[in-house]
Formats: structure tokens, sequence, C-alpha cells
């Protein structure tokens, strides 16, 4: 048995790691590495790279704040700093084993703070809740004002949709859409009969009780301002580094929201910081907006890197601020709550 949780584990750590870099050697082989000295040295504006900074740190930051109300409803009240500095490691901590730093914070919350572990992991469902029906609506009315960028993808790959439409004929139709009827069936009667079922109906349970639980948040409006201020500066983090390259810098709103939209699902793959995904669908994206393929890269692999590595500098900071704040006991943090917000 403690053979096998080993070995699980070093593939959770290796494969995310192997699969990342796996996409990236395809990406870039025969790359020539030399130019990237060059570019950024002589071809990129570093001062908005700077500028771009304080709204990575700042999403970051929003993201600490709101979990502090999220916990509130809990009857849990932790330290603000607390929560931020969790967020900062939680992050850092994710570059090593994706996901990972959604317990390294719930964890360092109940080492500090003496936060219900249990409680606060049932927050970040909640967030996660929110975040990804944020995305969604966001990417909805993308898809819908970019429509046109899609259909150039599907016409650049030889993909018509209209083609494969009007080889369906109503028969077509109706015999594909019973068998999709068929197969969610089966599907639905194998999984009740699994065990994983009950996880997975136990999962989206979860999710919906802790979506109702918004509404006993205090203050909506701000936790609102706190949820749309953590897209906004992830958004104006990536948006500005567009400006420190010629080839981007005159590409717009809409090319920046369509890459933005797509590399936040890309980073969905479990591959430290997205890197590997994220590098592709963002790659391709601009390409479709007249992007050069080499100029692409260039831009891809420096902007993550930079920003991967802001990631790591706050998750050091995050770690060393904890490493010297006192531990709280739960009448301490929840004596401090009055003067709180």
């Amino acid at each position: 048995m403690e053979t096998k949780k080993i070995i699980g584990g070093a593939v959770k750590i290796l494969f995310p790691l192997i699969l990342g870099g796996a996409i990236l050697w395809w990406m870039y082989r025969g790359f020539d590495f030399s130019r990237i000295q060059h570019v950024l040295m002589h071809e990129m504006n570093w001062w908005w790279m700077l500028l771009s900074f304080p709204f990575g740190i700042l999403a970051q930051m929003c993201r600490g704040w709101r979990w502090r109300q999220t916990l509130a409803p809990v009857d849990e009240h932790p330290r603000i700093s607390t929560c931020v500095h969790a967020i900062f490691v939680s992050y850092a901590v994710s570059l090593v084993i994706p996901r990972i730093g959604e317990f390294a914070r719930c964890g360092i919350l109940k080492r500090y703070d003496q936060v219900s572990f249990s409680k606060a992991l049932g927050t970040v469902v909640t967030e996660r809740a929110i975040d990804t029906l944020l995305v969604l609506i966001i990417t909805g009315c993308t898809l819908l004002f970019q429509m046109s960028v899609f259909g150039t993808f599907f016409e650049k790959t030889g993909t018509s949709m209209n083609s494969i439409w009007h080889q369906f004929s109503w028969t077509g139709y109706l015999v594909t859409a019973i068998c999709a009827v068929a197969v969610i069936t089966l599907g639905h009667l194998l999984l009740k009969r699994l065990s994983i079922y009950n996880k997975v109906k136990a999962t989206l349970s979860g999710i919906w009780q802790g979506v109702a639980s918004l509404k006993d948040v205090h203050n909506i409006p701000l936790f609102i301002i706190f949820t749309l201020g953590i897209w906004i500066s992830y958004f104006l983090h990536y948006y500005l580094t567009f400006f420190c390259f010629d080839f981007t810098s005159h590409l717009g709103l809409s090319c920046a929201l369509v890459t933005f939209i797509v590399g936040s699902i890309a980073v969905i793959v479990p591959t430290p910081n997205g890197a590997g995904p994220w590098h592709f669908a963002v790659k391709t994206m601009l390409i479709l907006y007249g992007v050069g393929d080499e100029q692409a890269l260039y831009f891809v692999l420096i902007v993550h890197t930079i920003q991967t590595m802001l990631v790591v500098v706050l998750g050091v900071y995050g770690w060393a601020a904890l490493s010297f704040s006192r531990t709280h006991s739960h009448a301490e943090t929840q004596s401090e709550t009055q003067s709180s917000y």
C-alpha cells in the first residue's frame, strides 16, 4: 500500500511536468533561443511589463480579501494578512504540483489562525464555482462578438462547420440525437453503479451549496467588487504586456480578450502555471490575428516566464511574512473581526 502511495504521488508530480515539457519541446523544437536575449535587451519595452506587475499582485490580493468574506458566514474570521499571504504561497506551491495550492492555503489558515480546514476547503469550492461561472459568461460574450476569428480558424485548419452540417440529412440529425441520448443514458446507468457516481454527485451538490451560501455573505456589493477586481486585474496584468512588443502593441482589446479567455481555459490542463497548453493556445490565437509564428513564440515564452517569476517572488514573500507572523488563537481572530472592513 505504501509503495502504491509513493508511486501515485510521484505520478502526480511528474506527469504535469512531463506533459508541459513535452508540449513546450514540440512548440520550440528548432527554435533559436539566442534571439530571446536580443529581444529582451533591445526589442522589449520593460516599462510596460513593470506596469503590469501591480495588477498581477492586486489580483491575488483581491482573491485573499474575497476569501475572507466567504469564511465569515461559516463563523471563521482569519486575519486579512494571513488570507493574502496564504494566496501568495498557494500560487507558488501550485507551480510544483498543480492544484495542491488549494489545500496548502487552507492548511496555512489552520496553522496560523486556527481556521477549520474543512470549512476553508468548502469556501474554496464556492470561489471556484463563482469564478467558473464568470469565465463562462465572459467566454460566451467573447465568442459571440469575435465569431469571425473562430471562423477564420476553422477555415485555415480546413474545417468548415457549414460543410459538416450540410453532410447531414434530417434522418442523420435524428439518428445522431437518438444515439447521443442513448450514450448519455447508458453512461448515467453505469456511473450510478459505480462508487464514483456518489462522489461526483456529492461534489456537484457541494458546489451548489457553496454558491447558495453566498446569500449569507456580508456586504454582497463588496464581494462583487472583489470578484470583478480579480479578473479585471488578471486581464490588465496580461493586456499591458501587449505594449511591450511592436508586433502586439497594435492588436487592441478584442485580441487581448480572446487570447486571455483562451489562455484561461487552457490552464485547466494540469501543468505548472499552465505551461505548455497556455503557450500553445495563446500562440495559435495570436497567429490568427496576424502575428508572425516566430514573434508569437517570443511573446508567449517571455510573458509566461516573467509572470511565473512574479508568482514565485510573491510566494517567497508570503512564506517569509507568515514565518514572522504570530500564530493567533480562534478567540483572537474573532476579536479582531470587529475592526475589519
